[in-house]
């Protein structure tokens, strides 16, 4: 059975000059010869989206719209008519606002919150800006820690009313932000905390949320960028604990709490070392930049003979051999001068 408004896998059912026809069980349904992929021929089956065109014709299409059925999104105002308004979403044909679903009226190129819904009359794709009847906290369908869908819904005295999977609302408080964002604006992340409503109606849940991934996992994620930048930077980066939270998430896209969690981690392995401006890359050969010599190790060199190691046995005493004497350099060679070997 076909879904209007989603995506459907159907079966090319014949080609014709002007499309292919798709295997609906019924009729068929075009998907006209714009949209149709480079070598698709009969029996290929085709992933595609579904809605009425200008003449009320379902017609298929291999466009992404900007949302499908059950979304709320931000889309642009391209016409106004009496009857309503039409919003850019993607497609050939516009999507119809009726003015009864509108809050104050909309205008040209003006940006607008809507939810897709199908019309239970036409049974046709239209929008509205009438978001809450489709939103409540009773009977969620999340549970703490999940990663979720969230798209920004309005500003409040502590933060941002945030509706999440196109069905719940929940707070993202201003200390969880670390970049500007607007009403529309759409991005992941996690429930944070889940607690009891007010008392008339407990049940009609307060949901807390946060940007980007619960606990280590952002580390994890994390981690690997910030090595990534490390390495594209020649293995220093001018950041630290001090440094401004809007800059860190500027170049880091990620929180200070996270820079810190993240860069604490890489430190506690041995990866980085921390320095009065920034920090550093410590693994071996990643930046391309020559190591500086270590001081603490003593290997066999002109300067004297190696000192074992600790580990190391001791080795059965043979009898010494006459030492070869070390050609003394010419007056203009650059290899600086002799050292004395350090007395032990």
């Amino acid at each position: 059975m076909i879904q209007i408004g989603q995506y459907n896998e159907l079966t090319v059912n014949k080609e014709l000059a002007f499309g292919l026809i798709l295997d609906d069980g019924k009729e068929g349904i075009l998907l006209p010869k714009r949209f149709v992929p480079k070598n698709a021929k009969k029996g290929d089956r085709l992933k595609v989206f579904l809605y009425h065109d200008g003449e009320d014709r379902i017609i298929a299409t291999t466009q992404h719209p900007l949302g499908i059925l059950g979304d709320i999104v931000k889309l642009r105002a391209v016409n106004i008519t009496p009857q309503g308004a039409f919003l850019d979403w993607g497609l050939m044909k516009d999507l119809f606002v009726p003015k009864s679903k509108q809050l104050t009226g909309m205008r040209t190129n003006g940006d607008y919150l809507v939810k897709i819904y199908l019309d239970e009359q036409t049974g046709r794709l239209a929008a509205t800006e009438k978001i809450e009847p489709f939103l409540s906290n009773i009977g969620l369908t999340v549970k703490e820690k999940d990663l979720v869908d969230l798209t920004v819904y309005r500003r409040t005295d502590i933060g941002y009313v945030v509706i999440i999977n196109n069905r719940h609302t929940g707070v993202l408080h201003f200390n969880e932000i670390f970049r500007d964002i607007q009403p529309g604006d759409r991005f992941q992340g996690f429930i944070k905390k889940i607690s009891p409503g007010p008392e008339e109606d407990p049940a009609d849940m307060r949901i807390d949320v946060v940007a980007g991934r619960p606990g280590y996992e952002r580390v994890e994620d994390a981690t690997e960028k910030v090595l990534r930048l490390l390495k594209e930077n020649d293995g220093y980066l001018p950041y630290h604990d001090k440094s401004d939270p809007e800059e860190i998430y500027s170049f880091f896209g990620m929180s200070k709490k996270t820079f810190k969690m993240t860069t604490g981690a890489l430190y506690k392995q041995r990866r980085i070392s921390f320095t009065k401006t920034g920090f550093k890359l410590e693994e071996t050969g990643t930046t391309g930049r020559p190591e500086a010599p270590r001081e603490a190790e003593t290997s066999a060199t002109p300067e004297g003979p190696r000192t074992p190691k600790a580990s190391e046995e001791p080795e059965t005493p043979k009898t010494p051999e006459t030492p070869k004497i070390k050609e003394t350099p010419k007056k203009n060679e650059t290899s600086g001068p002799s050292k004395t070997a350090p007395h032990e």
